[in-house]
């Protein structure tokens, strides 16, 4: 069995931080034995961390998605947070609505509602 670590850079970590705690309600611990600034993440399911992004180069990752009970409201809220869409509300039929935004940080992530009767 494996299991999900996800990771995600930020420029400005309590911007980053603020963002994800108010959309997802994401807790952040921070890791005082790490060494760089590094703040654990519990989402009540898979764990990540949030770190500050090097200076002297990026990520080149995969993007995470996160499921939500309700599409519209949480694009409504990242909107409302700083956040962008970046791929609209889409249908994956008979399976869930997906779509992907941008953080405050510049980073890419989707967000999904499980829904048998999208088409």
């Amino acid at each position: 069995m494996s299991h999900l670590y996800f990771e995600i850079q930020a420029d400005d970590l309590p911007r980053a931080r603020d963002f994800y705690a108010s959309i997802f309600g994401w807790k952040f611990e921070e890791n005082p034995q790490a060494p760089v600034e590094y703040y654990y993440i519990e989402t009540g399911g898979s764990r990540g961390g949030l770190l500050q992004r090097p200076s002297e180069c990026g990520t080149n990752a995969f993007v995470c998605s996160v499921e939500v009970d309700d599409f519209d409201d949480t694009t409504r809220q990242i909107k409302e947070e700083g956040g962008q869409i970046a791929v609209p509300k889409f249908a994956v039929p008979g399976v869930c609505w997906q779509g992907y935004f941008v953080d405050t940080e510049g980073n890419t992530f989707g967000i999904f509602e499980v829904d048998e009767d999208a088409e």
